[in-house]
This record gives structure tokens, sequence and C-alpha cells, in this order.
């Protein structure tokens, strides 16, 4: 508990979360309780284009953070996963469910700490949100840049998504998959078209040609959907925070999953790609990369 007086010492630390040595120095150095693990290449089309690496950074450290956290006594672990993760069509989002399903194998076999998952979409202005983006491209004077005029994600800001995600691990008491309640999901188009009214500018098209600024379609990137979802079943509960929900879906046991993370850290090491997607598809079976 930290008085209310009292002054927040924030401690940068450079490092590599997949770093084992680099993770046990910071954890004897510092007095941890609480641990929220973020850290994850993100990027889709990246991390697409260069599967090895991400996967090798967003899973192995995920495993390692979970094998720390036993370790040094952790109280609570809380892994923000992704609506990614929910019936994966890229990598980024196979990887994410890889980590929660790991998280609900350590919890199901080792008590000593709390590991639960918050799931939840997109983060207004966070880095690789939507919105930077259009700004930048309104104040160049546009094109703006949608991939698919039906396309439509989930968002919420960034200090609703920071509360949430405390208030989710307060709530856990081992192994949940926390779901945020995100409101309705927004076309990207009539985003677009809203910050373009809202700039005070006017949309140029066939029906206005003398507009200030164009909407394009780029065409949907390598393992983009049109639509994320937040469920793997149609089954959440209600907790006693009325925007936080509970899934129920199923895991694998901690002595299967395992092996099969040693196998793929294996071929992840030894840049075997066919290997690792291989081993990918066994433990996340709804992930299908051409699909």
């Amino acid at each position: 508990n930290i008085p209310l007086n009292s002054r927040l010492v924030i401690i940068p630390i450079l490092g590599n979360a997949c770093d084992k040595k680099l993770l046990t120095r910071v954890f004897e150095q510092n007095k941890v309780n609480i641990i929220f693990h973020a850290a994850a290449h993100k990027h889709v089309p990246m991390v697409e284009i260069n599967p090895i690496e991400g996967l090798k950074n967003n899973i192995l450290s995920t495993r390692s953070l979970a094998e720390i956290a036993l370790k040094f006594n952790i109280e609570k672990f809380t892994l923000i996963s992704s609506d990614k993760a929910v019936r994966p069509k890229n990598i980024m989002g196979a990887s994410k469910r890889v980590s929660e399903i790991l998280f609900q194998a350590f919890d199901n076999r080792f008590k000593e700490t709390c590991f639960s998952m918050v799931r939840f979409g997109n983060v207004l202005n966070s880095s690789g949100s939507v919105i930077p983006l259009f700004k930048k491209q309104i104040k160049s004077k546009g094109p703006l840049t949608v991939t698919h005029p039906e396309v439509i994600r989930y968002f919420m800001t960034i200090q609703e998504a920071s509360q949430l995600v405390i208030q989710a691990s307060s709530l856990a008491k081992g192994g949940e998959v926390f779901l945020l309640d995100m409101g309705k999901p927004i076309k990207i188009l009539s985003l677009a078209k809203q910050m373009i009214k809202l700039s005070g500018l006017t949309i140029k098209n066939k029906k206005n040609l003398s507009g200030d600024i164009e909407i394009i379609f780029t065409g949907l990137r390598p393992g983009e959907k049109l639509k994320e979802e937040l469920l793997i079943d149609d089954h959440a509960k209600p907790t006693t925070h009325p925007l936080i929900y509970k899934a129920e879906e199923n895991y694998i046991t901690y002595e299967k999953i395992i092996p099969l993370i040693k196998q793929l850290e294996n071929s992840l090491i030894n840049y075997d790609l066919l290997k690792s997607l291989s081993l990918l598809k066994e433990i996340v079976p709804e992930w299908n990369r051409f699909s």
C-alpha cells in the first residue's frame, strides 16, 4: 500500500523480457509483488513477415516471466492479451493465444502466484492506433487510408483501459480470462469521415470533387480481419464490476503444454520456420494463417 502523500517512483529498465538473467537481477533488486505483462511485438503485418522473432519474443517472454514470478513468490501476475487472440488469423494473435494458454496452465499447476489475463481491443491514441495516423494524414492534406470499407474495431481510451486492467487484476482469483466491455464497435470508414468533418474540412469524392481530403482504400493487410472478437466460446460471466466479464474457456494442462513450448523454443532458436509454424498450429488449432 502506497501512502497518499508519498511520491511514486518509476524505475526505467532497458532490457529483453526473454532474458532470464536480467529478469532475475531486476526482481532481486526490487520488491515486486504484482506484474502486468504487456511487452510484445504487436504490429500485425511486421510480425506476419517476421514470424520467428515475433513468436520468440511474445511467447518465450511470457514463459520466462511466469517462471520468474513463481521463483520470487509474486502475488499477482496479469497478462495483457488482445482480441486478436480469438480465432487468430495472424501470427501476432496466435502468439497471444499461446501466452493465454501458458498462463492458464501455470495457474492450474501452481498456486503460489495468481495468474490471470485481460483481453481487449484497440486503445485510442496508443502506439499504432489509427487515430494518430488519421491526424497526421489530415495535417498533410490527405489522403486518409482505410484498409477496407467494412472494417470495424472496438475502441477505448488509454485511461479507461489502464483503470479496468488494474481493477480486473484486483478481482482475479486465478486462471481467469477477463474481457473488458468496449461498447459498440466502430466502422473505421465512419471514424475517418468524422475526423475530417471535426477538422473543419470536407470529404473529396465523386460527388464532391472540390472537397479537401480524399479517403482511399488500400486493401486488408496480411493477417487482418474485418471484425475482431473477444470470446472464443459464446460464454461470459459478469463480475462485480459492470464493465468486466469473465470468459469460460478450455485450457491445456501444464504437463501437455510445456513440452510443446520447449519444442517451439528449440525450433525458433534454430530458425526452423516450418517446424515453428507446425507447432503453433498444434497449440492453437483454430489459427489459420491463410484463411
